[in-house]
């Protein structure tokens, strides 16, 4: 098998086609967004009698608890060489290995879009990575399959959610605008910064929201019959703006891509708790990858089973309400390269431990 540096754009995009799991975390525009935030990146492609059969985008993250190489949601492997998992992974960390030497990185990070299984738990551990004490991204999320009509979608909703919906829509008061205008990042970065006051996270940057805004948004050209979207020329992204008497309560950020429509980014305002703009936002967009093509709603991240506690529990429940089923995927893991890492993989367990994660 070998590797090879991939510089054709629908090289990457067609192969991904083929692959049914897979998220925008692995797309050529989202390595063009960490490129425009500074980052160096790589795209491999692994090859076999001149087949591309896997492929694995990654950047360097040099940060004060140490530098590593991060693969988000990767690498991604064509589904008819599942039996081959393992041996592609080791092929896979060899090169991820020399690169880290070069770059001088303290250890690997990977966020895989494998099932949470044993069988994929053990293929990890027998290569030498550990569980991360941190997760980057989602590795619990929920997903709701839009294919059928609005009004089965409707009916198969949470009774509550149905109902708000349907209140929101006969409320002259409720607006939900489209934007495709970059400039609109700012408003839903003002809005953002309540909901940050209120559960107490650390927030993107406008510029970071500005330039994945950009990256999704540049990619305009027709997508193939086989993308789903065969007219879609709209750009890959899109803000959605909730307001409430031409006030702006509840926004949303969210990546058309491959088929699966992606809620990345949401903010809210709780000024008025009994205007139902919010689940009319996403009632809007559910409805608009419709339009697009796409197949699947993806919801992002959610809390686990049972931990009413954690700070995502209201925000999950406001999610499954709409309907759909979960996805569960292997835990982060990490490939330690120096013993500067035991300090890192202790600084974050803290981390997570006081935002009760």
């Amino acid at each position: 098998m070998e590797v090879r540096d991939i510089k054709d754009k629908n090289l990457w995009d067609d192969f991904l086609v083929e692959c049914e799991e897979k998220t925008f975390l692995q797309s050529w525009n989202w390595g063009e967004f960490n490129q425009m935030m500074g980052s160096r990146i790589w795209r491999l492609g692994f090859f076999e009698d001149n087949n591309l059969v896997a492929a694995v985008f990654f950047y360097k993250i040099q940060a004060k608890r140490g530098t590593f190489l991060f693969v988000p949601h990767g690498p991604i492997i064509n589904p008819k060489l599942r039996n081959q998992n393992s041996k592609i992974l080791r092929l896979f960390l060899e090169k991820l290995k020399e690169i880290a030497r070069e770059e001088k990185a303290d250890f690997i990070r990977i966020a895989p879009i494998w099932e949470q299984n044993d069988e994929n738990v053990k293929i990890f551990r027998e290569i030498g990575f550990r569980e991360a004490p941190i997760h980057m991204h989602p590795e619990l999320t929920w997903e709701l399959n839009i294919v059928p009509s609005e009004e089965e979608l409707l009916i198969k909703m949470r009774k509550t959610t149905r109902y708000l919906i349907r209140q929101a829509q006969k409320n002259s008061d409720v607006n939900i605008i489209q934007s495709r205008d970059v400039n609109d990042v700012k408003k839903f970065d003002e809005l953002n910064q309540k909901t940050v006051d209120r559960h107490h996270f650390v927030p993107f940057s406008q510029d970071y929201l500005k330039n994945e805004f950009s990256a999704f948004l540049r990619d305009n050209q027709p997508l193939r019959q086989t993308q789903g979207c065969p007219e879609c020329t709209e750009g890959q992204i899109s803000i959605f703006l909730g307001k409430y008497k031409e006030e702006l309560i509840s926004a949303g950020i969210f990546v058309f891509w491959q088929g699966t429509a992606f809620y990345h980014h949401g903010a809210s305002s709780l000024k008025y708790p009994k205007i139902p703009v919010s689940y009319l936002l996403i009632w809007e967009a559910i409805k608009e990858a419709k339009n697009r093509g796409c197949k699947k709603f993806n919801f992002w991240g959610i809390s686990p089973e049972n931990e009413k506690n954690h700070p995502w529990a209201g925000l999950t429940l406001f999610k499954t309400g709409f309907g759909g089923y979960k996805k569960e995927y292997v835990k982060t893991e990490d490939f330690p390269l120096s013993k500067k890492y035991y300090l890192t993989y202790l600084f974050e367990k803290i981390r997570k431990i006081k935002r009760g994660l």
